[in-house]
């Protein structure tokens, strides 16, 4: 049974090495890249635990009453009994969240890399340590521990008149700072069938997964649930364990087209645009306003003369008063109003992108100008696509 099996596995990567051959040309993207499998995904960690050893920068324990009682609770674990936390002041250590993603099929003894940040106020975590810290998944089981020194890309210096912070110094990492304890109870051998879901949702992108892998591998075995899930059913029983992880590497590398919908995307803080590739613009003429009113205000200061006193000229040093008379400030406001005449540029129906782009770039629009087109465009109903402001 088990040299049967192998046999289908490897006509199966021959024919889908011929397809991937043949597809070159044609097809766009892997479904690796556009989908995920299902049960082959990351699962967030996360603990709280303490850094010490930093310079004077870590929590200041009368603002964060959690560091006292973590620090007091680690010290009685350790053997330091009867220890009276309102005597606790140290500011070598910050209290901190440890973050850390387990990555799928991670075994017991795996390194993990983990993300510390400071919880309290504490001012960096340059030159700290991180204690053994459980890291607990969303069961509330422990699956990983960590420890070491970490590694801040930030910094910050203060002195008595000014303070210089480069980066997040409240931010640090440890590289193969976590240790796997528990691993996640999966196996792929036990499986009938496997999910694909789509990144983006999308069901002609789901009908051409659902065709590659029925080209692929024949009739029947692959099945479209939804617009972003495809399943495809394990052919046999009693299968070789290497048969799914082969046959699941030679789906993930089948490549097909991905559709997408049509959609504009505009952020008004920074003035960017970006067009889909399907973006369609009905016949309509487009026309920017050319009126500029410039308001310009000046302040003239009317000085009075010295006054004689006698043959003698008296004048008030730094004071606007003088005698005889008082400075007056005279506001002088001047307006100008400029029309430029503009012509209608006129969109033929159904353009591409490339011709929307090419008409707007013809009336000599900026990016803000463009945006508020665009809005005018869908309002009128001549915009065949999502407009999206972020």
């Amino acid at each position: 049974m088990r040299s049967g099996f192998r046999t289908l596995t490897r006509s199966l990567a021959a024919g889908l090495s011929v397809l991937l051959m043949a597809g070159v040309a044609t097809a766009d993207v892997r479904i690796k890249d556009i989908a995920g499998f299902e049960g082959v995904r990351e699962n967030h960690l996360i603990g709280y635990g303490l850094v010490v050893g930093l310079s004077a920068t870590g929590d200041k324990l009368n603002s964060s009453p959690f560091t006292r009682e973590s620090i007091k609770g680690m010290l009685e674990r350790l053997g330091v009994a009867n220890l009276d936390s309102s005597s606790l002041k140290t500011t070598n250590t910050a209290a901190v969240m440890v973050t850390a993603k387990l990555p799928p099929f991670a075994r017991r003894g795996a390194p993990l890399d983990v993300t510390v940040s400071s919880l309290g106020d504490a001012s960096s975590l340059r030159g700290g340590t991180l204690l053994v810290t459980p890291l607990s998944g969303a069961d509330g089981e422990i699956y990983a521990v960590a420890q070491g020194a970490v590694a801040t890309s930030g910094f910050s210096a203060q002195g008595n008149a000014s303070s210089v912070v480069e980066g997040v110094p409240t931010i640090a990492k440890i590289e193969n700072g976590a240790i796997v304890e528990r691993e996640v109870p999966f196996e792929l051998i036990n499986m009938d069938s496997m999910r694909i879901a789509l990144r983006d949702p999308d069901f002609t992108t789901a009908r051409r997964v659902r065709d590659a892998i029925t080209e692929a591998l024949g009739d029947g075995l692959a099945t479209i649930l939804d617009s972003g899930t495809v399943e495809v059913a394990f052919p046999g029983k009693g299968r070789d364990p290497e048969f799914i992880p082969e046959l699941i590497a030679d789906l993930e590398n089948l490549t097909i087209r991905p559709d997408s919908i049509a959609r504009v995307v505009v952020d008004e803080k920074s003035g960017t645009i970006v067009m889909g590739a399907n973006v369609r613009i009905g016949q309509v003429a487009i026309t920017q306003g050319g009126l500029t009113v410039r308001v310009n205000e000046r302040f003239n200061v009317s000085q009075p003369g010295p006054v004689s006193v006698g043959g003698s000229t008296i004048v008030v040093p730094g004071s606007p008063i003088s005698i005889g008379g008082n400075t007056v400030v005279v506001p002088e406001t001047e307006i100008e109003i400029e029309e430029r005449e503009r012509q209608f540029t006129i969109l033929p129906g159904d353009v591409s992108l490339q011709e929307l782009v090419d008409g707007l770039n013809a009336i000599g629009l900026g990016a803000r100008q463009t945006i508020a087109i665009l809005q005018a465009i869908k309002a009128a109903g001549a915009l065949h696509a999502d407009l999206e402001i972020i």
